[in-house]
C-alpha cells in the first residue's frame, strides 16, 4: 500500500508514532521520523526537532526534503505540563508544521491528525475552537490562553478540540485543495502507551477508568497506527475533512448517552 512513498512522522520516538514507522516501514515506505527525543532503534531518517517553537517547526521544515507524499502529526502531550506547553505542541506546532509541509508535498499527499476521544465537545465548543484555529502563525499563546479563558487542567482535551475544528476547516482550504492534499484525523481513546499514567492524571481516574471499562480495553498502537497509515494510502484518496475514531466504540457510547438514543 505504501511502497516508494516518502512519509514524514512526528512523534517517532514511542507509541502510536513508532509503531506507524515500523508498519510504514515494511509496507515499504521511506519514513522520516521527527522528535524531541532520539528514538532507541531508529527507522529510515531522523530528524530531531521540537514543535513547540516557530524556531523549532521552522527548522524541521529546513530539514525535510522535496516530494513527501505524507504527513502523519502523531506527538502530542498530555496537559499534565501546562496549557502554553500543550496547546504549543498539540495544536499551534501541528499546524504551521503542516503548513510548512504541504510546500514540500506532492500532489495528492496526505495530511493525518492524532487527535482524541477527548476533543469530543467540540461541537459544543465551535465558537472558541474555529477562533483559534484560524489564528495565522504560531502566535504568543499565553495570551491566547489569557483570551480565550483556558485553564490548565483543560488544555489537552480543549487543544483537540481545536485540532478536530482545524482539521474540517483545512480540509477546504486553498493551500492544500490546490494540491489536492488531504487533510484527516484519527481519533484514539485511551491507548496503553508510556504517556497513559499522565492522561489518567489529567483526565481523572475515575474518567480513564470508566472509558477503558466501556469498550472492555484499552487500545494499542497496533489499534491506531494501521488506520493511520490506511489514510497514508491511494485507498484513501477519496476520503477528506474527515474524523475516524479509532476507540473501540468509546465515541458510539457516548453518543448515546448524550443523545438519549
Amino acid at each position: 500500500m505504501l511502497a516508494g512513498k516518502t512519509i514524514v512522522i512526528t512523534g517517532v520516538a514511542s507509541g502510536i508514532a513508532h509503531r506507524c514507522a515500523e508498519l510504514a516501514s515494511e509496507m515499504g515506505a521511506n519514513v522520516i521520523g521527527i522528535d524531541v527525543v532520539k528514538p532507541e532503534t531508529t527507522i529510515g531518517t531522523f530528524i530531531q526537532g521540537d514543535l513547540s517553537t516557530q524556531a523549532g517547526v521552522s527548522a524541521i521544515l529546513d530539514a525535510l526534503p522535496e516530494n513527501i507524499d505524507a504527513l502523519c502529526n502523531v506527538a502530542g502531550v498530555s496537559g499534565i505540563a501546562g496549557a502554553n506547553i500543550t496547546l504549543a505542541i498539540n495544536f499551534f506546532g501541528l499546524k504551521n508544521l503542516s503548513e510548512g509541509a504541504a510546500l514540500k508535498m506532492r500532489p495528492g499527499g496526505s495530511i493525518i491528525n492524532v487527535a482524541s476521544m477527548a476533543g469530543f465537545g467540540w461541537r459544543d465548543n465551535t465558537e472558541r475552537a474555529s477562533a483559534i484555529a484560524r489564528i495565522d502563525g504560531f502566535p504568543d499563546i499565553d495570551k491566547v490562553i489569557k483570551d480565550f479563558d483556558i485553564p490548565n487542567q483543560l488544555s489537552y482535551p480543549i487543544s483537540k478540540e481545536i485540532l478536530l475544528v482545524w482539521n474540517k476547516i483545512a480540509s477546504q482550504q486553498k493551500q492544500f485543495k490546490d494540491k489536492g492534499i488531504r487533510i484527516n484525523a484519527v481519533s484514539p481513546g485511551p491507548v496503553e502507551t508510556p504517556i497513559l499514567a499522565q492522561f489518567r492524571q489529567v483526565l481523572g481516574e475515575e474518567k480513564a477508568s470508566k472509558d477503558i471499562n466501556r469498550v472492555g480495553r484499552a487500545g494499542t498502537p497496533d489499534d491506531i497506527a494501521p488506520v493511520i497509515l490506511f489514510l497514508c494510502s491511494d485507498a484513501a484518496k477519496w476520503v477528506n475533512g474527515n474524523n475516524i475514531s479509532t476507540d473501540g466504540g468509546l465515541e458510539a457510547a457516548e453518543t448515546v448517552e448524550k443523545l438519549n438514543l
